[in-house]
């Protein structure tokens, strides 16, 4: 099996953050996103160079978009939103569609056993479900 690399430490830093902040507080903070999106750009950058810097910024705007209509219907919150372009900064606009992929599983999955559990519909933390579904992606791309 390969070493980590730094941006798969990243990847799991911020996912774990994020998810916790998530579960605990139903909230993602915006400092956590901002410098996530910032390490991505440079970790990719100092990689790779300027071609780096725009696999960065193309999956950055990839998982944006991804979400994007979830959010503008409500389904999602922003933060929910502004993880998915951390994890496409980090993964790149082919992990980030494989990421969104994986997330959609096992967001349905969780909404399935929490409707099984509380017997109703209810708002549930979504960043988990994008965390375990970057990880996810990560795992497959290596």
């Amino acid at each position: 099996m390969k070493p980590m690399r730094p941006i798969d430490w990243m990847a799991l830093a911020v996912g774990a953050a994020a998810a916790g902040c998530d579960l605990t507080r139903r909230k993602i903070p915006n400092p956590l996103t901002v410098c996530g999106l910032a390490g991505a750009l440079a970790l990719h950058t100092l990689d790779r160079g300027w071609r780096g810097s725009l696999f960065a910024i193309a999956g950055a705007l990839a998982g944006f978009a991804m979400f994007l209509v979830f959010y503008l219907a409500r389904g999602m919150g922003a933060g929910d939103l502004k993880l998915m372009a951390v994890f496409g900064a980090l993964l790149g606009p082919g992990g980030i569609a494989v990421a969104a992929l994986f997330a959609a599983i096992v967001g349905g999955l969780m909404v399935l056993a929490w409707m099984l559990a509380c017997r109703r519909a209810r708002a549930i933390p979504y960043a988990p479900a994008i965390v375990l579904g970057a990880w996810l992606a990560l795992l497959a791309g290596r």
